[in-house]
């Protein structure tokens, strides 16, 4: 680790300003402190000022026209009453606080019984040669649901395996990372991100007051992000074998690492031979059993995941499978969870790391230790998403934000479209996807409401820029681990070294990332499972005149 902190010390140029202004930058959770403090003498100010926006659904029931909503400050008796008086609520009814709290104990499990590392491991190895690249590039992107396994395990793996093939490992370690979390918002199959993320959104919704039936369903990106996998793989394989690789020239210093001072990252062949081998068996039995179980909640008789009352007082027209299923898309959080937990336990059970409920209660204990900061920083995030509500300023900047962007003729795929680029340099500078989102939804996502894009369609764009920029970013919390693993190959490859080498892959991510989200909204096709791109809101109301801003 020495190492990477000298090579820190003499980036210089743009990176350099990106470094030295990010390291300047308080820890997240008093960020939100911070803006919290801005937030109350904001209230104050426009309280006093009389801003105001005349409410895009509700109607005033004495006039007959449009609700007008006034700004509200944070100071005044109501709000300091429900400061104090709400704060256990505020807090333990953040929406995203529920969902990760609940897959994290199954994840936990799947992660510290070695199963994840197993899976990938053996996929890995498996692996053609000619096919290496793309193998590790698709384990990679499916890895994220592992959480720190792909970045511990994957990503040493591959420089491992590229070195054993005659390859330059650190090709395989960049086509690893870029996988793991340049590609972190892509996968086959909905999982922790999206819990944590659709949480956020859901918080968000609430909060600005323009559709109270909307509920978080965390299969809303399932679609955009499958294809958001099959999309990056052949960029990361090009970038990789095209690009990458041939500057770094020929490798010729053997399939071991000369550097192994570090105890960083696990051995991989401590996840492999026959007796991971019958682990992973035994997982593979514990997932069938999860998936059928599911299965038969849905079809079986008097199903408690089928709705089928939901379309009785629904013209038959207007009615989907989709509201019937809207059980089976929130059940999804649990189901993760289980899977997560039982594939976890088979597999420690057959390994011999899991030998009583002892074991995997620790485990699941253990899961939740890591989950520390992650509390600290969603009570202050849940406080100042609250508070954002308390003031009305949410609702009404984001009225008068949708009014000033079709003021300017912009279509809204372009809106989109921008709104990933913004994600992608923020993220230079607050790696957190979690804090992100929550700084920007509260205003963002009514106000993309309002303009006609669904909740869903604005959390796919900020999934998009989140994680396109990661892998070039020195903030990022894994950057300096990344550079140990290079150096165990390459003494002297520095962080400008790895910036450099992973700058291809996140500009054409970040490319191939937006033109996807345009086009997707052009072509209106579902995000999710019941998730359209577009939105319309429940019921406009019709004002008098037009929003108001004093």
């Amino acid at each position: 680790m020495a190492e990477a902190t000298t090579a820190e010390n003499t980036q210089t140029g743009i990176l350099g300003w990106v470094e030295r202004t990010g390291n300047k930058l308080p820890d997240p959770v008093f960020i939100f402190f911070y803006l919290i403090i801005a937030l109350v003498v904001v209230s104050i100010v426009a309280s006093l000022s009389g801003v105001s926006a005349l409410h895009p659904t509700a109607i005033d029931e004495s006039t007959g026209s449009a609700l007008r909503i006034d700004a509200v400050s944070l100071l005044s008796p109501e709000n300091i009453q429900r400061l104090w008086v709400e704060m256990p609520a505020t807090f333990t009814h953040f929406h995203p606080l529920g969902y990760v709290l609940v897959v994290m104990l199954g994840a936990g499990v799947a992660e510290r019984s070695g199963f994840f590392a197993a899976g990938m491991s053996k996929a890995v190895k498996s692996a053609p040669k000619s096919l290496l690249t793309p193998v590790v590039a698709l384990v990679a992107m499916l890895g994220n649901h592992a959480a720190d396994a792909g970045y511990v395990v994957l990503i040493p793996l591959a420089g491992i395996l590229f070195a054993a093939a005659g390859r330059h490992p650190l090709a395989g370690i960049a086509a690893a990372f870029a996988g793991v979390s340049g590609g972190f918002s892509a996968n086959i199959s909905p999982g922790q991100l999206d819990a944590l993320l659709f949480g956020i959104t859901e918080e968000a919704v609430g909060a600005s007051a323009l559709d109270p039936l909307w509920t978080a369903n965390i299969a809303g990106n399932w679609f955009f992000i499958s294809v958001m996998t099959f999309l990056y793989l052949p960029i990361i394989w090009y970038v990789t074998d095209k690009i990458v690789e041939p500057r770094l020239g020929p490798w010729r210093g053997g399939a071991t690492a000369g550097a192994q001072t570090d105890d960083m990252s696990p051995d991989p062949a401590e996840e492999s031979g026959a007796l991971a081998a019958k682990g992973l068996r035994h997982a593979g039995y514990a997932a069938l059993f999860v998936i059928a179980l599911w299965l038969l909640m849905v079809f079986a008789p008097g199903t408690p995941l089928v709705d089928e009352a939901a379309c009785e007082a629904v013209p038959a027209a207007d009615c989907s499978i989709h509201t019937q299923l809207a059980p089976l898309y929130r059940s999804l959080v649990a189901a993760f969870f289980l899977l997560f937990l039982l594939t976890g336990w088979a597999y420690g059970r057959a390994t011999g790391k899991i030998r009583s409920h002892r074991d995997l209660v620790e485990m699941m204990a253990e899961s939740m230790k890591d989950m520390g900061y992650y509390l600290v920083l969603a009570f202050a995030a849940a406080h100042f998403v609250a508070m954002f509500g308390w003031s009305n300023l949410g609702l009404i900047s984001a009225v008068h934000g949708a009014a000033a962007i079709q003021s300017t003729g912009l279509p809204l795929p372009l809106v989109l479209g921008l709104m990933v680029l913004f994600t992608g340099l923020l993220n230079l500078f607050v790696g957190s996807a979690s804090a992100k989102w929550a700084l920007l939804a509260p205003i963002l996502v009514p106000m993309l409401m309002l303009l006609g894009i669904s909740p869903e369609g604005a959390t796919a764009a900020y999934r998009v820029g989140d994680s396109a920029t990661n892998i070039i970013t020195p903030l990022m919390v894994y950057f300096p681990l990344i550079l140990v693993f290079a150096q165990r190959w390459q003494k002297d490859f520095g962080l400008g070294s790895l910036t450099a080498m992973m700058i291809p892959y996140s500009v054409w991510l970040l490319i191939s990332g937006t033109v996807l989200i345009v086009l997707w909204f052009y072509l209106g096709i579902p995000l999710g499972p019941d998730a359209p791109v577009g939105y319309t809101l429940p019921e406009v109301a019709a004002p008098t005149a037009p929003p108001i801003m004093n």
